[in-house]
């Protein structure tokens, strides 16, 4: 049981309660495990200040990155969009606006961003 349960890392809220090992914010429904003192990998990399963008199953991404496109996706402009399965090959992580994580070129669509929740790693 945590003494002091943390507020939500997404929308700041104070409003926070534990479920078995997770914590829960009941604000905007983001579910994490908490820091432990011995945090190692992604966990670690957070505790230091370092940004981790994870994929859609969980695993963590880095520069030069194979992905997966896992759903569909419309592309303005283009009629067919972008293709489930469509592999994408040395991806980019960036800061990007409104959630898109992911710098990368597409062929046959060209350079563009994409949010890392739609693609898995390869």
């Amino acid at each position: 049981m945590i003494e002091n349960i943390p507020p939500c890392p997404q929308c700041s809220s104070e409003y926070t309660y534990e479920m078995n090992n997770l914590v829960v914010c009941p604000e905007c429904g983001h579910e994490w495990v908490p820091a432990a003192e011995g945090a190692t990998d992604a966990a670690g990399a957070a505790a230091t200040g370092e940004r981790v963008i994870k994929d859609a199953v969980g695993n963590v991404l880095n520069d030069g990155d194979t992905v997966t496109v896992v759903k569909a996706l419309k592309v303005k402009g283009n009629p067919s969009g972008i293709k489930a399965g469509t592999k994408v090959r040395n991806i980019r992580l960036v800061d990007g606006v409104d959630g898109h994580d992911i710098d990368c070129r597409i062929d046959g669509f060209g350079a563009m961003q994409l949010k890392s929740s739609v693609v898995k790693k390869a």
